[in-house]
């Protein structure tokens, strides 16, 4: 019944879309070090001109392609978060589109509904309640000075890393998030991630590789795991393993911004709790899709489409359809996206 309403409410959607316009470090806000006399004002390429961002800031997201900003979604919020994270694992509520993963360890006889076998939640803009993270205005007054006043909500996830059991599928590999995006430009897309406990490498922390955000889309698959890869947990298959890596420690409410090209991953969680982050990408309204047939980025989109199929139980339709249908705008308006 509710992959019916799915489909016909996707199927509507895209109806309605139709006439519109084609188209072990401690990671502060101002930590790492940016190059004397290395930007002027008039290079800034991956910030927008606003009052909000403070000038050191600026040079600290141009240089290494993130930002932290401690504290800054409420502890009332990130409650308000994980209690319908948990009616969704208790299957109490059932979001219409959203995407339930679980570890590739445990097995279909294994699954009872409660939090410790969801291990992300994706897709969850039909839920007003996960949704309201997206909306919150401390975290659209930072993604505008990287997207520009228009904003749409791309892509949301929230995600529940579970205890390795000892078989390191809890990582994450190496990877670029623009290797799933089908839109552009790049430089007007941003990532927020807000840690909703305490984070270190013990239970394992985002790790990123400081400036990559200045190099191309590389070539990703999934890696070749002895102990097996979650399904999407797409990796990079050549990167340089000399360049620096900062492990990002936060605390509950503390949110880092990111480049879909910065390259980052997460390491195995080694506690014996779960550790829970929520996050959505955010991209300027203005941005345009692109085909990613022939390109690096043609297997992420056909897994995409099978998924999606699964899913909503639709055929025919495009990866654009997909990401349209996914799409909310949050501030501004809805331009080409």
């Amino acid at each position: 019944m509710d992959k019916d309403r799915a489909s016909a409410r996707l199927r509507v959607l895209l109806r309605h879309l139709g006439g519109r316009s084609a188209g072990a470090v401690i990671a502060h806000h101002t930590s790492g070090t940016v190059s004397p006399g290395s930007f002027h004002p008039q290079q800034f390429q991956y910030t927008r001109d606003n009052n909000v961002l403070s000038l050191e800031q600026r040079k600290f997201y141009e240089e290494n392609g993130f930002l932290v900003i401690k504290n800054l979604v409420s502890d009332a919020d990130i409650q308000y978060f994980r209690d319908e994270f948990e009616r969704i694992c208790r299957m109490k509520v059932k979001p219409l589109g959203l995407m339930v993963m679980r570890d590739v360890t445990i097995a279909k006889s294994e699954y009872v509904p409660n939090e410790k076998v969801i291990t992300k939640v994706q897709d969850f803009q039909e839920d007003k309640e996960l949704f309201r993270y997206c909306t919150l205005p401390e975290i659209l007054k930072y993604v505008e000075c990287f997207t520009g006043p228009n904003i749409m909500a791309m892509h949301t996830m929230l995600i529940n890393k579970p205890p390795d059991s000892g078989k390191k599928t809890s990582r994450h590999p190496l990877h670029q998030d623009l290797h799933y995006f089908p839109f552009r430009p790049s430089n007007s897309i941003v990532c927020a991630w807000t840690a909703m406990e305490h984070i270190d490498r013990n239970n394992g922390c985002l790790v990123v590789l400081p400036g990559t955000h200045k190099g191309p889309l590389k070539t990703h698959d999934y890696p070749q795991w002895e102990g097996g890869v979650n399904i999407m947990f797409h990796g990079i298959q050549d990167y340089d393993k000399n360049n620096d890596r900062v492990h990002l420690l936060m605390e509950k409410g503390d949110t880092v911004f990111f480049h879909p090209l910065l390259i980052h991953g997460s390491g195995r969680n080694k506690s014996q709790g779960f550790r829970k982050a929520i996050s959505c990408h955010f991209a300027d309204a203005n941005c345009h899709y692109i085909d990613v047939k022939g390109t690096s980025q043609e297997n992420i989109g056909e897994e995409v489409l099978e998924i999606a199929s699964k899913i909503h139980g639709v055929k025919d339709v495009s990866l654009k359809d997909v990401w349209r249908f996914r799409a909310r705008v949050v501030k501004g308006e809805r331009i080409n996206l």
